[in-house]
């Protein structure tokens, strides 16, 4: 307390932390992994089924293109879907607010008490805050919801930082074909540096070591390559 003004400090908001609403980091980080993992197995699909190198081409730009509009889209209407339903469900609240005020801040009092908080101080400290509805609702929301309406993810946020990190996550296994490979070993080399830098970078904001998280993508997107080069070859000699 500030002897001089009698008042408690403020304490800045926790602005360290990272962002882990959802809002662009998901979509970016499975964006980017997707569309490292899917092009590349598409194209080994198609090498092994030892078509041209113009095929191999062709094959890695539609699905950069296809896949950065699909993920695109489905980040879009998920994150769009739930950012409505959360919205319906803060507008019930405020509704109900405005229905039954005392019976909302009994609400939020128990839900202090059930913290451990003195039952007259819970009380006490919900009729502070109920005084401003806006204030009320945000409370509500948060502790009956678990979200910050002022909080809440963009689509479009969404959908360009998956659409963008799709597209450069594709174009990694592509690129050595773009600048004149003709086989799939400098791709296979690009790709997997790619993988293990995809796998190193998500553990930045996970609890996972770099190396780990590294090797793991790696081993994934080499199993699906692998599955697909075998499928490939499989079905390209019968056809």
């Amino acid at each position: 307390m500030d002897h001089e003004t009698g008042h408690q400090p403020r304490i800045p908001a926790a602005g360290h932390h990272r962002d882990v609403n959802g809002g662009w980091l998901r979509p970016a980080v499975f964006g980017a992994m997707d569309g490292l993992v899917s092009n590349f197995a598409l194209m080994t699909g198609v090498v092994g089924g030892a078509v041209s190198n113009s095929t191999v081409v062709l094959t890695g730009l539609a699905g950069l293109a296809a896949g950065a509009c699909s993920m695109a889209a489905g980040e879009y209407t998920s994150v769009a879907s739930q950012r409505e339903l959360v919205q319906a469900e803060i507008e019930a609240e405020r509704l109900e607010l405005r229905r039954n005020p005392h019976g909302e801040l009994a609400e939020l009092a128990q839900l202090y008490v059930e913290r451990g908080v003195d039952p007259g101080l819970a009380h006490e400290v919900a009729r502070q805050l109920s005084a401003d509805p806006e204030q009320t609702l945000e409370i509500h929301a948060r502790e009956e919801l678990g979200v910050d309406p002022n909080d809440l993810p963009s689509p479009w946020v969404a959908a360009a930082s998956s659409f963008v990190c799709f597209a450069v996550g594709a174009l990694l296994p592509l690129l050595p074909y773009l600048l004149g490979a003709t086989s799939l070993v400098p791709a296979l080399l690009v790709a997997a540096v790619g993988l293990f830098t995809c796998g190193a970078v998500v553990a930045r904001v996970t609890a996972r070591t770099w190396w780990y998280s590294g090797v793991r993508q790696l081993l994934l997107g080499g199993a699906a390559a692998g599955v697909t080069y075998l499928l490939g070859a499989l079905i390209g000699g019968q056809v």
